[in-house]
């Protein structure tokens, strides 16, 4: 008979005692017998947190020898992969090996359905016993392993009318495109830091669909290449390229895009750290800021704004919203450019 497990996962707590899963230091990742509320999965992909895969690989200084190094370190001793620079995890995609006896009439899956979990890794009980393949372009990792998902964790089928891999990179940030949708109201200008990247180009579309044509979206890329690619999608009514940690020179640009009326909504989802006081001061004193990225300092976001008189509502980016999974993967259905952009960067690797 399979031991009594608690909703939240706590009973797989090593240590500290009493806390939940991601904050605890150490996971319980023996997989040979599973909890009665626990679903068990063969773990095919590992898609990585992109600031915590951009930590690691400038750590292990770009070989991908030192990565996996790094990555079985981080799991041998948390039995979970969180960085512990920068506290984030990612999601995985596998196919369940078995159901615990007192999910089996409670949840719509069955074993050998292929699943992405939407819940972060750096709360899930994970096993690897092999590092197979190691992407760095699109921050994922094969491996052969284990992974156990809480009565209370989330995850998404695998849909049959796209390759896993597309689906795996868009679940991925599922997060920030349903929370754009839900924020974004008509007539809205709103401006996305990181808009080149994998989320950012998601939330551009899902923007100017809800904003509309009496709204304005504007999108900050870093390179020339995703400045280049995000004008080719033409979701944007501005593109420009600039450093996002360099406020001052940022604002100077929005305040001409803008004719100094700043913006309504700035959705921030860049990998890198000091981009927050850009985004403060583009926002109107009325308006939003959500930070969907996991580098954001919530003390330098919640001082800077206090230092520079701004009355902005800062939104801590949850990577969960009701029906993200949905709304995302619809996108990708509905915008045939962005199905071909994602399907070159991220799905024939």
């Amino acid at each position: 008979m399979q031991k009594k497990g608690n909703k939240y996962g706590t009973h797989r707590v090593i240590e500290p005692k009493g806390v939940l899963p991601q904050p605890a230091n150490k996971l319980d990742n023996n997989m040979d017998e599973i909890y009665d509320n626990e679903i068990l999965i063969d773990v095919q992909t590992l898609n990585v947190d992109s600031a915590s895969f951009t930590q690691i690989e400038q750590q292990a200084g770009g070989d991908k020898a030192k990565i996996a190094e790094i990555m079985l370190s981080i799991v041998e001793k948390q039995g979970k992969h969180r960085n512990p620079v920068t506290g984030s995890g990612g999601m995985l995609l596998g196919t369940v090996e078995k159901i615990g006896d007192a999910l089996k009439d409670k949840i719509d899956l069955k074993e050998g359905d292929k699943i992405a979990t939407l819940v972060s890794l750096s709360l899930t009980p994970l096993r690897i016993d092999k590092i197979k393949e190691i992407r760095s372009d699109i921050d994922q990792v094969d491996i052969d392993g284990k992974a156990i998902l809480f009565e209370s964790g989330i995850y998404a089928k695998i849909p049959d009318d796209m390759p896993e891999t597309l689906a795996l990179s868009a679940l991925d940030v599922a997060g920030a495109p349903a929370q754009t949708a839900k924020l974004v109201k008509p007539g809205d200008t709103v401006l996305i830091i990181g808009a080149g990247g994998k989320s950012g180009m998601l939330c551009c579309y899902e923007a100017k669909k809800r904003a509309g044509v009496t709204g304005k979206v504007i999108g900050l890329c870093h390179s020339q290449k995703s400045t280049e690619r995000l004008k080719s999608l033409n979701f944007c009514d501005y593109v420009f390229s600039a450093d996002a940690t360099q406020p001052v020179s940022v604002l100077e640009e929005i305040e001409r895009i803008t004719n100094g009326q700043l913006c309504d909504i700035t959705i921030n989802n860049v990998n890198i750290t000091d981009t927050e006081m850009t985004s403060i001061l583009c926002t109107k004193n009325t308006g939003i800021v959500y930070f969907f990225s996991m580098a954001t300092s919530f003390t330098k976001a919640a001082l800077g704004a206090e230092g520079v008189g701004s009355d902005v509502t800062m939104i801590v980016g949850n990577g969960y919203t009701k029906g993200h999974a949905e709304i995302t993967l619809q996108e990708l259905r509905e915008s045939e450019e962005l199905r071909k952009i994602f399907t070159e960067l991220y799905a024939n690797k």
